[in-house]
């Protein structure tokens, strides 16, 4: 079995390595940009990794199993997607600060052999602490939020801002693992 990983997210890497060693790295070209958000999280989550997945399909040739992901987190119904400066990492955080929001996490699993495509998602409940503007700033500083969904980094130096969380904690960080490894089961692979 060829198993592929549709994303250069060394964080996603690191975490399906928890599974198995045996799965190569296809990144994903999809533009993102072509899949609007219609208002509902769930639905848009599952069909950006769904394209993910479709979009590394059409790159390879052989029989594989691709996994697609992607995460975002929304506040109010609100998506926040990576931040595009600091200004709007500062923004995105002090929506955040003392607030629960959404974290979304969807896969989509294609079977290129059998033509099968499997799409599911996970939500996940995280509650900030009350964040200082100095705090905010001192975080920015350190650069991480830039390239993260919401303006943070559970796994990183963010993660002292949780002061809660209920559901999936990988799928914070970007691939539910529990999810995945039943969605692998469902599709005959057993890792």
């Amino acid at each position: 079995m060829n198993l592929v990983l549709a994303s250069a997210s060394e964080r996603r890497q690191e975490l399906l390595r928890r599974i198995t060693n045996d799965f190569s790295i296809i990144a994903s070209d999809f533009d993102e940009e072509g899949v609007k958000f219609k208002g509902n999280c769930s639905d848009y989550v599952m069909e950006l990794a769904k394209e993910k997945a479709l979009d590394v399909a059409s790159k390879i040739d052989n029989d594989a199993i691709i996994i697609g992901c992607d995460t975002i987190v929304s506040f109010k119904d609100h998506v926040l997607g990576k931040p595009k400066n600091k200004s709007e990492a500062f923004s995105m955080l002090k929506l955040l600060s003392g607030n629960i929001h959404q974290v979304y996490s969807g896969i989509a699993i294609v079977d290129t052999k059998i033509k099968n495509i499997k799409i599911d998602y996970v939500c996940t409940h995280v509650k900030f602490s009350s964040l200082s503007d100095e705090e905010i700033k001192k975080y920015i500083a350190t650069e991480e939020p830039m390239d993260k969904a919401g303006a943070y980094g559970i796994q990183g130096f963010g993660g002292v801002f949780v002061e809660e969380i209920k559901g999936d904690y990988y799928s914070v960080v970007g691939l539910p693992l529990n999810k995945l490894n039943k969605m692998l089961k469902e599709m005959g692979v057993n890792l």
